[in-house]
């Protein structure tokens, strides 16, 4: 383990002081980047996580697809939209903007650079086992991604962007980074405030992330792979995830409303919003002016995601999902 450590930081070095800085420098944006080791550190995450959607889990799509698709259109944005989201738009913003912010906030307010994070200094125990720590930041985080995805769902001017993440008709293994900007926004906002917060070390908040995107990617495949009736309440699993992505049923009002956890159903199971023992229906929605964001470019679903949220900011029900439109003057489920 200490010799993967010290190879990690190794590489990360070289990455750092042998490419980003002096191509930082050569362009003059050495002043507005950050530091280097973090962006390396980035991008060295970014890159793991996409090797294994290409090599491990898009093969097992083919291997033992949960249906048949004549063919995989539908899917070839949210391709686009992984290498935008990883390499990209949200790490420019990121390191150009987000993280020096976040840095000199977390300096000015004392929450980053001590010697001890916020759970340690709260319950002392804690400091000399460090696998217990981690799973408890895990958990923290999995919890902060639950709270964010039932309001993506219950308020309106949210929903209507993301959305867009549920017009997919072809649920697949890129499909977690199909997000309007501003929602991913949103959330990487939230999210690594709470990473400040918590005072979580820059490498292991790295690998909370990636474990936990790598679970949300392997959710979004459309596999016939179960977990079983046990493991299947303590790791969400592709049909856990897909349930949640299925068209409504004029029959039942349970669409948009049920499996919200991304990688711990426990969040659910606590909440009463896990569903269990349902076949899976065809993925998508039952709007046809969100549904038609399968017929638009990447470009067109940006801008057709801003034209629902200005839609929803000036209505007081907005482009929420059918059933919530339907019980719109009912309060937001407790979280």
């Amino acid at each position: 383990m200490q010799a993967l450590v010290e190879l990690w930081s190794r590489t990360q070095d070289s990455f750092a002081s042998g490419l980003l800085a002096p191509f930082f420098a050569r362009v003059g944006l050495a002043r507005y980047m950050g530091d280097p080791a973090e962006i390396a550190e980035f991008f060295m995450v970014n890159a793991i996580q996409i090797a294994i959607i290409g090599l491990v889990f898009r093969p097992l799509e083919s291997i033992v697809p949960q249906e048949h698709w004549p063919d995989r259109r539908l899917t070839r944005i949210d391709l686009i939209y992984t290498m935008l989201k990883e390499f990209g738009l949200v790490p420019l913003f990121t390191f150009m903007l987000l993280l020096p912010v976040s840095n000199w906030i977390g300096e000015k307010l004392g929450l980053s650079g001590g010697d001890s994070t916020l759970l340690e200094d709260l319950v002392p125990w804690l400091t000399d086992k460090p696998l217990l720590l981690f799973a408890l930041y895990f958990a923290i985080f999995d919890l902060t991604q639950y709270a964010i995805h039932r309001l993506q769902h219950a308020l309106p001017w949210w929903w209507a962007l993301h959305s867009l993440h549920h017009s997919q008709r072809q649920v697949n293994c890129w499909t977690d980074d199909r997000n309007h900007m501003l929602d991913d926004l949103l959330e990487a906002v939230i999210v690594g405030s709470v990473g400040l917060t918590l005072g979580v070390p820059a490498g292991q908040f790295a690998i909370l992330i990636l474990m936990g995107r790598l679970v949300e990617n392997f959710s979004h495949a459309y596999v016939r792979i179960r977990f079983g009736p046990v493991i299947d309440k303590l790791l969400v699993d592709p049909l856990f995830h897909r349930l949640h992505h299925m068209r409504a049923d004029p029959r039942d009002a349970i669409n948009y409303n049920c499996n919200f956890a991304l990688v711990l159903p426990i969040w659910d199971i606590l909440f009463r919003t896990s569903l269990y023992g349902e076949e899976p229906r065809p993925c998508g929605v039952d709007d046809p002016d969100i549904d038609a964001d399968n017929e638009r470019s990447w470009l067109g679903q940006q801008i057709a995601g801003f034209q629902r949220l200005y839609r929803a900011l000036r209505s007081s029900w907005g482009r929420a999902p059918a059933e919530a439109r339907e019980r719109n003057d009912e309060s937001i489920p407790s979280i």
